[in-house]
C-alpha cells in the first residue's frame, strides 16, 4: 500500500508543478509597496510580449527598491524604473507596442510607460487610478499597452495617488516621501 502511494505521489504532484512552471495564460503578481500590497492579474493572452518582458524583470528582482516616481491624483501612479535618489535603473532593450490588443486604460489596469516612440517601453509601468481612454490605441494614435488589472489593493493605489508631490530636477509629480516598491513577486497558485 505504501509503495503504491509513493508511486502515485509523483503522478499527483506533477500537474501542480506543471501549472506553476508552465506559464498559465494569466499569471498573477503581487506588488509589495511601502504603503501596502497590490495584486495584479496579467493578460498574457492579450499582451504576450509585454507580459513576458514584465515577468522577466519580476523574476530578476529588478523592481526591488524602485519607487512610484510619478503620482498624479485622479490619473495614474507610475513606477518601476527609478530609485529613491531619482537615478534610473538600466534596462533591457525596448519592446514592441501591443496597444492594439483592444484592452482599455480603465481604472485599475496596468499599462506600460513609454516615450513618444510607441516601441520604447522597457520596465516602467503605471496603474490607472481612473479610466483614461485617451491613452488607448486609435487609428493614427499609438496607445499605451494595457497588460494587467488590479484584483486586490486598489485602495493602496488610491492612497498612493494622494501623496504630496514635488519637482525633483526634470521630474514633476514625485512623492515627497518615496513610495517604495519593496518587490514584485509571482503569486503562488497553491
Amino acid at each position: 500500500m505504501l509503495r503504491r502511494l509513493f508511486l502515485a505521489l509523483p503522478l499527483l504532484l506533477a500537474p501542480l508543478a506543471f501549472a506553476a512552471d508552465s506559464g498559465l495564460p494569466n499569471p498573477q503578481v503581487v506588488i509589495k509597496t511601502s504603503q501596502g500590497d497590490i495584486t495584479v492579474r496579467l493578460f498574457r493572452d492579450k499582451a504576450p510580449v509585454t507580459v513576458e518582458n514584465f515577468l522577466q524583470y519580476v523574476d530578476e528582482g529588478f523592481y526591488s527598491g524602485t519607487i512610484f516616481h510619478r503620482v498624479i491624483p485622479n490619473f495614474m501612479i507610475q513606477g518601476g524604473g527609478m530609485l529613491p535618489d531619482m537615478s534610473e535603473k538600466e534596462t533591457r532593450d525596448p519592446i514592441v507596442n501591443e496597444s492594439k490588443n483592444k484592452l482599455h486604460n480603465m481604472r485599475g489596469t496596468l499599462a506600460m510607460a513609454r516615450t513618444a516612440d510607441p516601441d520604447s517601453a522597457t520596465a516602467q509601468f503605471f496603474i490607472n487610478q481612473r479610466t483614461n481612454l485617451r491613452l488607448d490605441w486609435a487609428p493614427g494614435q499609438p496607445g499605451y499597452t494595457v497588460f494587467g488589472e488590479v484584483t486586490d489593493g486598489m485602495n493602496v493605489v488610491d492612497y498612493i495617488s494622494t501623496a504630496p508631490v514635488q519637482t525633483v530636477g526634470p521630474h514633476a509629480d514625485v512623492p515627497v516621501e518615496p513610495v517604495i516598491i519593496k518587490e514584485i513577486v509571482r503569486k503562488s497558485l497553491l
